[in-house]
C-alpha cells in the first residue's frame, strides 16, 4: 500500500507563524491567478498543515488571512456567483489517514459508506461550464467557492468540453481544464515562438492559459468533468433526478451528453463496496501515473450516493463525503548547477542535468535528463535556474522547465560541446539529438555490452570486462567481429583459462542461432527496443524483407508512426556494412514462426491464408504477465516470456486493459490481477498457462 510522510512545515513562534500564512497565501494568489508559483505542490502543502498545527495548538492567534479553511487558501475572488458553492477538498496521504475519514463519516451519517467512488485527482484548474438548451454560454473559475472569474473567452479552445450538448438541457458541469503532456511541449513551441518564456509544468500552463485573452495566439487545453447539478432554468424533472443520482450516474450522464470525462483514458472513475477495495484502487491508479498522458497528483473519493452526500452536508471550505487521497510528489523545484555531456551505445550526446539533490516520490534526485540541445535552447534553460523536477515511478527523472519568475539574474548560459566529449569527433548537429560522427565505434564497449545481453544475443561471459578486453586488444571492431574469435586469440588474454574460452565460444556459437527479434534488439536501432524488434521481426519474417522496407512499409508495424518510421530505415541503411558482415559468419536473420508480409503487387484474394498461425493457442490473445513465475516458467525472464507469448501466436502486453485477453498472474501479483479481476479478464496460475503453450517453451 502505498505511504508517504507529509511532514507539516515546523513552526516555532507566533512570528513563524505569520509569515508561513503570507508565503502561503501569495504562493497560492500566483498559481490561481496566472500559473506561476514559488513553491511547489508539496512545499504547499507542507506549509498548510504546519499552519494548521499551529492554530490547533494556538486556536486563540488564527490570524484572518489564514489559509486554512478557505477555498483556493483564501487567495483568489470572483465577481460571477455561484448558484452551489464551489468547494475545494480535504486532504488524507496515507491509507491509514483515509481509513480515519471514512469511520468519521460512517458515524456522521449513521451507517457505514456502502459505495465509494474513486477517479483520479487532475492536476489543472476547476471550472463550471454554464449549458443553456445544450449550448455553452459562459465558463467560470472556482474563485473563492461563492464566486469566480468569468473566463467565456476560452470557449473553443478546451477539448473534451463541446459548444453543443447531444441533448438540449439546461445544465452546470463541474471539472478540471488541464494540458496533457503533448499539449503542454505544443503550447511552450507556440509560446517561445512568439517571445515568452516557457512554463514550468502542465498545470502552470493551463492555469495561465485560461485567464489569457490578449494573446496572439491560442493552445488547445482539455477538459474532465466531475460534477452535474441543475441552473436557474433547469426543467423540474431533470433538477429532481440530477439531485437524487449517485455520483457515477452523474458521470455517465455526462458522458452521454457528450462531456469527456476519464472514462476515456486507462484509470476511468469505478465504484467500490469499500475501504479496502477503495485503497486498492488507489493502488491501481498510482501505478498507472507515469504511463498517463496528463497530470494527477492523487484520488478523489467520495460518497458516491446522493442519499448519503446529503446526510454528510459540507463544511465552508469543502464537502465533508469526498476526500482526496494525495499521492507522494512527483514534482520539485531544485537549482540546476551543471550540464554533464554524456556519450550513448549509438553515439548520441546527451545532456544531463546535475541538480541541488532534492527528494521526490521517496528518492533522491541528483540527475535529471535534458533531451537534447535544441530543447535546452528553446526552453532557455541557464546555469542556477530554479527548475522544475519531475519524476514519476520508475520514469527517469526529466528537467519540465526554468522557474523564471524566481530568477536572480546571476544565471549563466549552458555551453554546448564543440566536438564529441568521449573521442573529440566531429558532432552531426543535423537532428535535434546530436551524435558523434564515430557512431557506435565512439562508445564501442557500452555497443557490444549491451548487445550480448540476457534479453538480445544472450552470451553468457562476455561481460564489461571482458568486452573492455576485447576492444582493448584490438580483437573486436564492431558486434560482427565477436563471431570471428579464435580460441588461440581468447587464450591469449589474462584470466581466460580452457574452461572460461570453450564456455565463451560456445556461447558465441549459440547466440548465431537467436532468432531474428533479438538480433535486431542487440543492434540497438535508435527508436526501437525488446518489444518493438519483436514486433518488427515478427511483421517482416527476414532481415532482407526489413532492409527492403521504406518508410511507409514500416508504419505498417504496429506502434511505429510517421515521424519513427524513416529514422528506423535510415539507420538499418546505415548499419548495412554491420548487418551483411552478420551474415557472413553466419548468424541468423530469420524469426521463427513469423510469415513475410505480401509483396505490395500481390492480389489479396491470391494471398495464403496462414492457417498455422490461426491454430496457434494464443491466436488473436492479447496477454498480459505479472507477479513471480514458478514450475516451467520460473527461470524465464520477462522478455523471455513475451517472447514465448508471441511464438504461440498471442500479443503481449504490459498493462491491463479492456482489450486484454488472458492475464498470468504468480506470485506477487498486485495491481494487475486485481484490475484483471475487476475487468472480468481470464486469469491464469503458472503451471496453467505453462501447459497452454507446452510445445513451445525455450
Amino acid at each position: 500500500m502505498i505511504r508517504m510522510t507529509t511532514p507539516a512545515a515546523q513552526i516555532v513562534d507566533a512570528a513563524a507563524y505569520a509569515q508561513a500564512v503570507e508565503d502561503a497565501v501569495k504562493a497560492a494568489a500566483a498559481y490561481y491567478e496566472g500559473g506561476t508559483s514559488p513553491l511547489d505542490d508539496d512545499t504547499y502543502d507542507r506549509l498548510v498543515r504546519g499552519i494548521a498545527q499551529w492554530e490547533d495548538a494556538h486556536p486563540e492567534q488564527v490570524l484572518p488571512d489564514s489559509p486554512t479553511g478557505k477555498v483556493a487558501g483564501g487567495a483568489v475572488e470572483g465577481d460571477v456567483p455561484h448558484t452551489v458553492p464551489m468547494l475545494s477538498l480535504d486532504n488524507v496521504f496515507s491509507a491509514e489517514e483515509f481509513t480515519t475519514w471514512a469511520a468519521s463519516l460512517a458515524r456522521r451519517i449513521g451507517h457505514d459508506v456502502t459505495r465509494f467512488s474513486s477517479e483520479p485527482k487532475l492536476d489543472g484548474l476547476a471550472i463550471a461550464a454554464r449549458y443553456t438548451h445544450g449550448r455553452l454560454r459562459q465558463l467560470i473559475t472556482r474563485g473563492d467557492g461563492t464566486a469566480g472569474e468569468d473566463v467565456s473567452h476560452a470557449i473553443g479552445t478546451i477539448e473534451g468540453l463541446p459548444d453543443t450538448l447531444s441533448e438540449p438541457v439546461t445544465v452546470e458541469v463541474r471539472g478540471e481544464v488541464l494540458m496533457t503532456t503533448a499539449q503542454f511541449e505544443h503550447a511552450n513551441e507556440v509560446r517561445t515562438q512568439h517571445g515568452g518564456q516557457p512554463f514550468a509544468n502542465p498545470r502552470n500552463t493551463a492555469a495561465g492559459t485560461l485567464r489569457a485573452k490578449d494573446r496572439a495566439y491560442t493552445v488547445p487545453m482539455t477538459f474532465f468533468g466531475y460534477g452535474l447539478l441543475p441552473l436557474p432554468g433547469t426543467d423540474t424533472a431533470l433538477a429532481d433526478r440530477l439531485g437524487e443520482s449517485a455520483h457515477s450516474d452523474l458521470m455517465a450522464q455526462a458522458a452521454a451528453w457528450g462531456v469527456n470525462t476519464t472514462a476515456s483514458t486507462a484509470v476511468p472513475g469505478t465504484t467500490a463496496d469499500g475501504v479496502e477495495e477503495v485503497l486498492a484502487r488507489v493502488e491501481e491508479i498510482a501505478a498507472l501515473r507515469a504511463e498517463l498522458p496528463f497530470g494527477i497528483d492523487g484520488v478523489v473519493i467520495k460518497a458516491d450516493l446522493a442519499a448519503d452526500q446529503q446526510a454528510a452536508g459540507s463544511g465552508s471550505r469543502a464537502p465533508r463525503w469526498a476526500i482526496a487521497y494525495k499521492l507522494p510528489a512527483v514534482e520539485k523545484i531544485t537549482r540546476l548547477l551543471e550540464v554533464e555531456w554524456n556519450v550513448g551505445r549509438t553515439g548520441i550526446i546527451a545532456p544531463r542535468a546535475v541538480l541541488e539533490p532534492v527528494e521526490i516520490d521517496g528518492s533522491t534526485i541528483t540527475y535529471a535528463t535534458l533531451h537534447n540541445p535544441a530543447d535546452i535552447t528553446r526552453r532557455d534553460l541557464r546555469l542556477g535556474d530554479h527548475v522544475m523536477v519531475y519524476r514519476a515511478g520508475d520514469v527517469i527523472p526529466r528537467v519540465e522547465a526554468p522557474v523564471a519568475h524566481l530568477r536572480t539574474g546571476d544565471e549563466q548560459p549552458i555551453v554546448f560541446p564543440e566536438v564529441c566529449p568521449r573521442c573529440g569527433s566531429d558532432i552531426d548537429t543535423s537532428e535535434q539529438r546530436w551524435r558523434c560522427t564515430n557512431g557506435r565505434n565512439c562508445h564501442l564497449v557500452a555497443s557490444l555490452s549491451y548487445a550480448a545481453g540476457r534479453d538480445q544475443l544472450d552470451i553468457e561471459g562476455l561481460g564489461h570486462t571482458r568486452v573492455v578486453q576485447l576492444v582493448d586488444a584490438g580483437l573486436v571492431a564492431d558486434l560482427a567481429d565477436l563471431f570471428t574469435l579464435t580460441r588461440e586469440q581468447l587464450l591469449a588474454l589474462e584470466r581466460m583459462g580452457e574452461t572460461s574460452t570453450d564456455n565463451l565460444l560456445a556461447a558465441l556459437a549459440a547466440a548465431k542461432g537467436q532468432p531474428l527479434s533479438r538480433v535486431l534488439c542487440a543492434l540497438g536501432v535508435r527508436g526501437t527496443g525488446r518489444s518493438m524488434s519483436r514486433r518488427i521481426a515478427r511483421h517482416f519474417a527476414t532481415m532482407d524483407h526489413i532492409r527492403a522496407a521504406d518508410a511507409e512499409a514500416m508504419q505498417q508495424v504496429e506502434g511505429i508512426g510517421t515521424e519513427k518510421a524513416p529514422s528506423i530505415v535510415a539507420e538499418l541503411a546505415e548499419l548495412a556494412p554491420l548487418i551483411d558482415k552478420l551474415v557472413a559468419v553466419g548468424v541468423n536473420m530469420t524469426e521463427p514462426g513469423a510469415t513475410p508480409p505480401p509483396a505490395a503487387d500481390a492480389d489479396p484474394a491470391e494471398a495464403p491464408e496462414d492457417a498455422a498461425a490461426a491454430d496457434l493457442p494464443l491466436a488473436g490473445m492479447t496477454v498480459v504477465v505479472t507477479g513471480s513465475m514458478s514450475g516451467a516458467l520460473e527461470k524465464l525472464s520477462r522478455n523471455q516470456m513475451n517472447e514465448l507469448i508471441e511464438r504461440a501466436g498471442g500479443r503481449s502486453s504490459s498493462s491491463v486493459s479492456k482489450k486484454t485477453t488472458l492475464v498470468v498472474a504468480g506470485e506477487g501479483a498486485g495491481s494487475k490481477r486485481a484490475k484483471a479481476e475487476d475487468l472480468g479478464v481470464r486469469l491464469a496460475e503458472p503451471d496453467e498457462f505453462a501447459a497452454l503453450v507446452a510445445d513451445f517453451l525455450p
